[in-house]
C-alpha cells in the first residue's frame, strides 16, 4: 500500500533504540525525511546516514528549543511530531517512591510532550498534512500497580492529546495517542524483572501473569506500532484525530 508520505518531514524523539528506532526506520522506508534525538549518543551514531540527529534531554526546555530549531532547519519544515521519549520510572509502593524519581518520570513521559508541542505547532500550522502522535501506554487508561508515576504520566498524555486535538483541529492538525502494551525488547524485560523482584516472584511467573490479561498472547513489536503511526500520519488517516489507539492485544489490566 502506497501511504503517500514520500517527503514527509518527521521529528521523532528518542529514536536511537527500541520503539523510537522502529518508528524512524519505518518512516524512512516510506520515503519520509526524518530527524531524531536521544540521550544515547552511541545509539544515534548507528542510525542510517540520512537521518539527522542530535543528543537531547527532552525534559530540558533549552535543549528542546535547540532540537526543534535544528530539526526544522534540517528538514526544511515540519509535518509530523512523534513524541516517543519516555522512561519506565520507579517500581515500588507509593510510600517508598523517591519524589525525585516521580518528578523525573513525569518530566520525561509527560512534560516533554508539552515542551515539544508548544514549539512544533507553529511549524505544523504551515503543513498540508500535519500530525502529532504522542506515545501513551495501556497503563494510561488501566492503571499499573507499583508503577504509579508511569501510569499517572501516561494517563496525562491521553488528556493532553484529546485537548490538543480539539484546540488544533481547525488548523488541520491531527493529534492522536498510541497505547502500546507488552512491547518486545529489553525495556519491557527490565520492567517485568523489576516487578518480579518487587514481589519476590520468578520472572516467568510475572510474564505469564501479564499475558493472562492479553487476548493476543504475544508481545507487540516496534514495527507493529510504527505501522499504525505511519497510517494515521498519512493522507489516508486525515480524519483520525483525538483518539487513544491501543496497540496492545487488548490488555485489560496489568496489576
Amino acid at each position: 500500500m502506497d501511504l503517500g508520505i514520500t517527503g514527509l518531514r518527521v521529528l521523532v524523539t528518542a529514536g536511537a533504540n527500541g520503539i523510537g528506532r522502529g518508528i524512524v526506520e519505518a518512516f524512512l522506508a516510506e520515503g519520509a525525511k526524518v530527524y531524531t534525538c536521544d540521550v544515547d549518543a552511541a545509539g544515534l551514531a548507528t542510525l542510517p546516514a540520512e537521518v539527522g540527529h542530535q543528543v537531547t534531554d527532552v525534559a530540558d526546555r533549552a535543549q528542546v528549543a535547540t532540537l526543534v530549531e535544528s530539526a526544522v532547519a534540517h528538514l526544511g519544515g515540519l509535518d509530523v511530531l512523534v513524541n516517543n521519549a519516555g522512561i519506565a520510572g520507579p517500581t515500588g509502593k507509593v510510600e517508598d517512591i523517591n519524589p525525585e524519581d516521580w518528578d523525573r518520570c513525569l518530566q520525561v513521559c509527560l512534560t516533554s510532550q508539552f515542551n515539544l508541542a508548544r514549539l512544533a505547532v507553529p511549524h505544523l500550522r504551515a503543513s498540508g498534512n500535519a500530525s502529532i502522535v504522542n506515545l501513551s501506554s495501556a497503563a494510561g487508561h488501566l492503571g499499573f500497580a507499583l508503577r504509579s508515576p508511569y501510569a499517572a504520566a501516561k494517563w496525562g498524555v491521553i488528556g493532553f492529546t484529546k485537548s490538543l486535538s480539539i484546540e488544533l483541529g481547525e488548523a488541520g492538525i491531527r493529534v492522536n495517542a498510541i497505547l502500546p502494551g507488552l512491547v518486545a525488547g529489553d525495556r519491557q524485560r527490565r520492567v517485568l524483572e523489576a516487578k518480579a523482584q518487587q514481589r519476590g516472584l520468578p520472572f516467568a511467573e510475572v510474564e505469564k501473569a501479564a499475558f493472562s490479561y492479553v487476548s493476543i498472547k504475544d508481545y507487540v513489536t516496534p514495527q507493529q506500532l510504527a505501522d499504525q503511526i505511519l497510517f494515521i500520519c498519512s493522507p489516508r488517516g486525515r480524519t483520525i484525530s483525538g483518539q487513544a489507539i491501543a496497540v496492545d492485544g487488548d490488555t485489560r489490566m496489568l496489576a
